[in-house]
């Protein structure tokens, strides 16, 4: 088993599946999006660019969506922390994925690069 299919099945349910479901979401939005092991996480590229990454935020006991151009999207329920770059959207494992609201901040994010305010690699 890849270190990527492990950390699938590392943290128990219900946060396996919240993170199963996220991946396929993510996936789901762009045939050009791409998973890849990367600083020992998930990470999810658009056209070879860095785009989003999968993690689990230990203060707060949840999975949760970093978005790499974070700092561009200007959304209330993304918080930055101590971050430059990045948001983080938490997600509640005991609780149905909000899909709408994360396929909508996907969507959003992918414009970026798709409009060219992010370059991407052809």
């Amino acid at each position: 088993m890849s270190e990527l299919d492990d950390f699938y099945l590392h943290h128990g349910e219900p946060v396996n599946g919240a993170l199963l479901a996220l991946r396929k979401i993510i996936l789901q939005q762009d045939e050009h999006i791409t998973c890849a092991w990367k600083y020992s996480m998930p990470f999810f590229y658009y056209k070879g660019k860095m785009f989003c990454y999968l993690w689990y935020h230990k203060k707060y006991q949840q999975p949760y969506i970093g978005f790499v151009e974070g700092k561009r999207l200007n959304e209330p329920f993304l918080i930055q922390e101590k971050r430059s770059r990045m948001k983080i959207m938490l997600l509640n494992p005991n609780q149905d994925l909000p899909i709408h609201t994360i396929q909508g901040i996907l969507q959003k994010a992918l414009n970026l690069y798709k409009t060219g305010v992010i370059a991407t690699k052809q």
